[in-house]
């Protein structure tokens, strides 16, 4: 049985340059997502809603090898942020406070709401997490956007993300929507300056 890797097959969304922004257009995928607001690092809900999303992901992944004989790689996890400045050189613990987000898990095209439903069910069931019924199966086309690789601490990626913007910026772009983060590393077993993620943000022609 093949084992798919779409950060592979997707190596233009999922393996950026690390050396300078670029722009490209991200494509209509289907994620797991769960809504929340506040610290991740001190945040209890943050944890529980990456472990239910986590839960049902490699459900999902076990389910499809064993019913579609079709397995593949649980594609890492990401987090739209907003409701702080997401430019700044430095978050305090006050800004991140303040933070909205989204976390969520692509999923290959093959993988159903039906699946997704049943795979929620079987967690459930086994875990017995509180917060699974909040999780949802969307669509999230994010179009036209700069994202960059940035290696090193999530408290001190100000810096890249402001020069990514500017990137953006200088070639005529004004920004949209929200920021959006790929984590390639578990920061468990990473160091903060080894960490991996790619910095995405959407963008328009500047008005």
């Amino acid at each position: 049985m093949m084992k798919i890797d779409l950060k592979k097959e997707l190596k233009h969304l999922y393996r950026p340059s690390a050396k300078q922004p670029e722009i490209l257009e991200i494509p209509r995928m289907n994620f797991l997502m769960m809504d929340g607001a506040g610290n991740p690092n001190n945040n209890p809900v943050y944890q529980q809603t990456v472990e239910a999303l986590y839960g049902v992901a490699y459900t999902l992944k076990f389910a499809s090898k064993k019913t579609l004989a079709r397995d593949y790689t649980v594609m890492p996890l990401e987090g739209l942020w907003w409701g702080t400045p997401m430019g700044q050189h430095v978050f305090t613990e006050d800004d991140k406070a303040k933070f909205q987000w989204t976390m969520m898990i692509m999923q290959p095209d093959f993988i159903t709401a039906e699946m997704v439903e049943g795979a929620i069910a079987q967690v459930k069931a086994k875990k017995g997490l509180e917060n699974l019924e909040q999780i949802r199966f969307e669509a999230f086309t994010e179009g036209l956007s700069v994202q960059i690789l940035y290696f090193g601490s999530y408290d001190d990626e100000g810096p890249t993300i402001a020069s990514m913007h500017q990137f953006a910026f200088d070639q005529g772009y004004q920004l949209r929507g929200k920021h959006h983060e790929i984590y390639l590393s578990d920061p468990r077993r990473t160091s903060p300056e080894k960490l991996k993620t790619i910095l995405r943000h959407p963008i328009e022609q500047a008005q």
